[in-house]
């Protein structure tokens, strides 16, 4: 098990192995292990058995109101009658102990009687900020229902909306201001033990731009599906918001925003300050995974490149994505009966997101045999200035290596790469995989996806953007206009399409099913960096997840109700691959499978005892 998750037992129960739950609580700290930053001690979540009853029990720091008002601890109504005699409640409840079963079925009628999804995201915040382990076991209940409310689409509108439907601050937020003492703004997390922090600062909200301080909901969903999906203990997530300023005019206008009113923070100063919040990070808490989310695209290379070998981090928007696209391709390989050696991939679109799946791709077709020229070969982007060709006068540098030459693309049939129209382009390459990652609704026009669909018997066609408005074309469109022939998956959810009396589910291509597993997988492995070849490997895991049932309903992914298997999965194949990198400490296949488990955490009450600080 990983030495941040720790139980302490006692010698009568040294041979029984707890089942898996979450890791611990201890509200003391010496102060000798107070690190130079001068950190306060803080709690670290812990559950320990009786070694008379053999029962598991938590330690709490706090009874009486203060228990109640704490989401990590607070079980509402059902503490039983020992427990409110014990812990100072008494007369704060009502007299009734409810299980559960009841009070969850009670929170789902709650959340029912909600008919808008923003309405439904602002219940379930305040539960998750009144009582997270009620929150936990309602959302893993009924992910497929609800994951659409705590992110994408509903998550978009609830960060536009954020200075509005604000309820209850969560996680940190990090100014310029705090320069010179960001250790000090770490040190106050509600605890000690952090595995995972996901940290934006907010310029690229999903398809949705500059949304200022509103851009928290995004690390606080992402978060929530660490936990939800991988099992990871909320109390070791951290969500962080690095407010450096916006440059959205209607937000600095807004007398209700509660962001930093300025312009946005640029250049060399930028950079400095996330240098000195990265170095904070590394002090405070330094075997914590940094999950950069959301950055405009040129700013999450930059940052992805200086540090991920500085400290243990990745972004999904690029590695995540990549890892989650791979998975999909790889699946419908299955699916048709081909070799991914043999695909050429279209992608339009050329942002971070286009660059993570290009390198996916590429280290994928080369693990299958394929140099890396050869590779690259059969992969074409294009953006808002047309096909990429290294003739153009400027390319950022992270889309140069899937740059065409243009005497390449004329060869290939485009003699103006950047003037030929998408279908035209599409028609020219002949690719066999469509990939829409524009932001643009309706690019896929039914002239693009007939020009596909005649490249091949069964394309696979993929607009991802989200959320769903921005989506280049919609799958009803895709059945119809490639006659029924293509493979489809989506980035945002969709309805179930009927096509010629069959009804087909719409695969959706979400980095829930692969960021959570990698972050598991890394912490259980106790890996050093997290290089490409993890997201390669989770690809690869996700694949293999794939029932023969889903694919007899021309489906690439899992369904979302299996996230948890599919977590562990990806989670195990990112272990071994991390070992077999050397960036990570060699253990064997079975270790690293018990670590997994007894790293998972599954959302139940259990009993309390008061132990003050």
């Amino acid at each position: 098990m990983p030495k941040r998750a720790t139980r302490t037992r006692s010698k009568a129960s040294k041979k029984k192995r707890l089942p898996k739950r979450s890791p611990q609580i201890r509200s003391k700290a010496s102060k000798k292990s107070l690190p130079r930053s001068g950190r306060r001690p803080g709690l670290e979540y812990h559950i320990e058995r009786d070694p008379k009853t053999d029962k598991e029990f938590i330690r709490v720091p706090f009874r009486g109101t203060p228990l109640l008002y704490n989401p990590f601890y607070n079980k509402g109504s059902t503490f039983d009658l020992e427990e409110r005699l014990n812990l100072g409640l008494q007369g704060l409840l009502p007299p009734t102990v409810s299980t559960p079963d009841v009070q969850e079925k009670r929170a789902y009628e709650n959340y029912r009687s909600h008919k808008t999804p923003l309405d439904r995201y602002v219940y379930l915040m305040a539960l998750h900020e009144r009582d997270q382990v009620l929150f936990y076991r309602l959302l893993v209940h009924n992910l497929e229902e609800m994951m659409p409310i705590v992110y994408t689409p509903t998550v978009g509108l609830a960060c536009q909306r954020y200075s509005r439907i604000f309820r209850r601050p969560y996680g940190l937020y990090i100014t310029p201001k705090d320069m010179g003492r960001m250790e000090r703004v770490l040190s106050h997390a509600p605890f000690d033990n952090v595995d995972v922090i996901v940290v934006t600062d907010n310029e690229r909200i999903l398809g949705l731009g500059d949304l200022g301080v509103g851009g928290m909901g995004i690390p606080i969903g992402k978060l929530a599906l660490y936990t939800a999906a991988a099992g990871i203990h909320p109390t070791r997530c951290l969500p962080i918001d690095l407010d450096v300023g916006t440059n959205n005019e209607e937000l600095l206008e807004d007398p209700l925003y509660l962001g930093v009113r300025r312009r946005r923070l640029r250049g060399e100063d930028y950079y400095h300050f996330v240098g000195e919040f990265v170095k904070a990070v590394r002090k405070v808490f330094p075997k914590t995974i940094l999950q950069w989310e959301d950055f405009k695209k040129e700013i999450a290379f930059n940052l992805l490149e200086t540090y991920r070998d500085k400290i243990l981090s990745f972004n999904d928007d690029i590695q995540g994505t990549g890892g989650v696209v791979l998975g999909g391709v790889l699946a419908a390989m299955k699916l048709k009966g081909e070799s991914l050696k043999k695909q050429r991939f279209f992608l339009s679109g050329a942002g971070a997101s286009a660059a993570g799946i290009s390198r996916m791709l590429t280290l994928a077709m080369r693990r299958e045999g394929l140099s890396e020229r050869e590779a690259h070969r059969r992969i074409f982007l294009a953006d808002s200035h047309g096909l990429l060709v290294k003739e153009r006068a400027h390319i950022e540098h992270y889309k140069k290596a899937f740059a065409h030459s243009a005497a390449f693309l004329a060869k290939e049939g485009v003699t103006d790469p950047e003037h030929t129209q998408l279908a035209e382009a599409v028609r020219a390459l002949r690719p066999t995989v469509l990939i829409g990652l524009s932001g643009t609704q309706g690019i896929f026009t039914r002239e693009v996806v007939e020009a596909v669909a005649s490249s091949c018997e069964h394309p696979l066609v993929m607009p991802l953007s989200n959320p769903t408005s921005k989506a280049e074309c919609t799958p009803e469109e895709i059945y119809a206009w490639a006659k029924g022939r293509a493979v489809v998956a989506t980035g945002s959810p969709f309805p179930p399409v009927v096509y010629e009396g069959k009804t087909y589910p719409v695969s959706q291509g979400n980095n829930v099913f692969v960021f959570p597993g990698v972050g598991l997988g890394v912490i259980a492995a106790e890996a050093r960096k997290i290089p490409d070849e993890l997201f390669v490997a989770a690809g690869y895991a996700l694949a293999g997840t794939v029932s023969k049932e889903r694919f007899a309903l021309n489906c690439i992914y899992p369904d979302v109700s299996e996230i948890r298997g599919v977590s562990r999965t990806v989670a195990l194949a990112v272990a071994k691959e991390a070992v077999r990198l050397r960036v990570a400490p060699k253990r064997g296949s079975d270790e690293l499978a018990a670590r997994l488990d007894d790293a998972i955490w599954y959302p139940h009450f259990t009993e309390y005892r008061y132990e003050p600080e």
